[in-house]
């Protein structure tokens, strides 16, 4: 096994071990892909102020999310499809994620269940909620999180339709994937990740699956689920989802300050600034870029949290210091998973958390709560190029 160093020393074994339609899923972004690109390299922009002499010892990246102790301001977001990463991928990741001591999300589209991850774990986790046509459905899903003692429900809003996702479709994306000849082409040079496979859990959509009457295949659950995404959400019925939850609510797909303040009006525990990863409206801007602005909408109202482009532990603190009172990873913590399992997700954690701590102290600085502005440098055009 080689040493691995770094986020992107992951992603090549992910890349070696996974069929090519879930690294294309994972690694990839909507039209011709510019805020997915964007989303990293954006951060590359904002430089950090190297501080000396400073009394670096006893540091902590220990924090709060929305009042939960963590070991750093890091929690894993919600992605679909994860047990098609790895075998049982949900709940490795998850079990990672407890001990680890960051927040694990699991997604509605995910391939092990609510009840699955309950029961390989100890510690609460968060559930991310699609809002869809079926209103009978989505009660049952949040009951069955509150059932699970779910801490808080994360409820995307920039999915009401689908992005348009060129190598998604060229793919045929499926779970379990539909055996055509260039799949079956693919898989054979997959062998470890086919025998894993063969031992998982589930290989469907196991919060769908056995929940929606007349799914019984892959071709009724495609069906059910393109015709299902609500187009008709509005504040209105974010308002009726937090009601009905009860408990902490995080709102996740925020780029705009007039819907973060909306977010705020509505009683949002935190939202997240967030492009979906670059998958959904190719052309928004990056979610870096954005968060100055809606740091000032919101002012203390709301938690403000940054998901989309963060690949290192310096892109977290660069977050951090800008405003951000947490993070999400996604792909980061997929490229683990599908290298390695449960130990590559802890290994994706052990590199940022790395490189945060050792980006701290060579900021000047012992614990991130002391993170602001004064830790970057920051082009003049960063904030204000972009104006609506």
């Amino acid at each position: 096994m080689p040493v691995i160093t770094n986020i992107q020393d992951l992603k090549r074994i992910y890349e070696r071990r996974v069929p090519r339609m879930f690294f294309d899923y994972a690694e990839s972004g909507s039209w011709t892909e510019q805020t997915f690109r964007e989303n990293t390299s954006d951060f590359e922009q904002i430089r950090l102020r190297q501080r000396v002499a400073v009394d670096m010892s006893g540091r902590s990246t220990c924090g709060q999310m929305i009042g939960e102790d963590v070991a750093m301001p890091v929690a894993l977001a919600p992605v679909g499809l994860t047990g098609m990463q790895h075998a049982d991928g949900e709940i490795k990741a998850a079990k990672a994620a407890e001990d680890f001591g960051v927040p694990f999300t699991l997604s509605t589209m995910s391939i092990n269940s609510i009840e699955d991850v309950a029961e390989a774990t100890t510690r609460p986790f968060w559930f991310q909620l699609y809002t869809m046509k079926d209103d009978d459905y989505i009660r049952r899903l949040i009951q069955r999180a509150k059932d699970a003692k779910c801490s808080a429900l994360v409820i995307t809003l920039d999915l009401q339709i689908l992005g348009q996702r060129h190598k998604d479709l060229k793919n045929g994306l499926s779970a379990p994937p539909k055996l055509t000849p260039s799949t079956i082409a693919n898989l054979m040079t997959k062998w470890t990740w086919g025998v894993q496979m063969l031992g998982a859990k589930r290989r469907e959509f196991g919060n769908i699956v056995g929940h929606v009457d007349g799914i019984s295949d892959a071709s009724s659950l495609g069906a059910w689920t393109a015709e299902q995404f609500d187009p008709s959400l509005d504040w209105g019925k974010i308002a009726k989802l937090k009601e009905m939850w009860g408990g902490k609510v995080i709102l996740k797909g925020i780029l705009d300050a007039e819907d973060a303040r909306m977010a705020a009006k509505v009683g949002a525990d935190a939202i997240v600034v967030s492009n979906h990863g670059g998958r959904q409206l190719d052309g928004a801007l990056s979610s870096i870029r954005m968060l100055p602005q809606i740091l000032d909408a919101v002012g203390d109202d709301v938690e403000v949290h940054l998901d989309s482009g963060i690949r290192s532990g310096q892109d977290v603190l660069k977050a951090l210091a800008m405003g951000a009172k947490g993070t999400m990873i996604g792909r980061a913590f997929v490229y683990g998973l599908g290298a390695m399992g449960q130990k590559g997700v802890t290994t994706a954690l052990e590199v940022i958390h790395k490189e945060l701590d050792t980006t701290m102290a060579l900021c000047g600085e012992r614990h991130v709560s002391d993170l602001g502005r004064h830790n970057l440098l920051i082009p003049k055009d960063f904030e204000g190029r972009w104006q609506a």
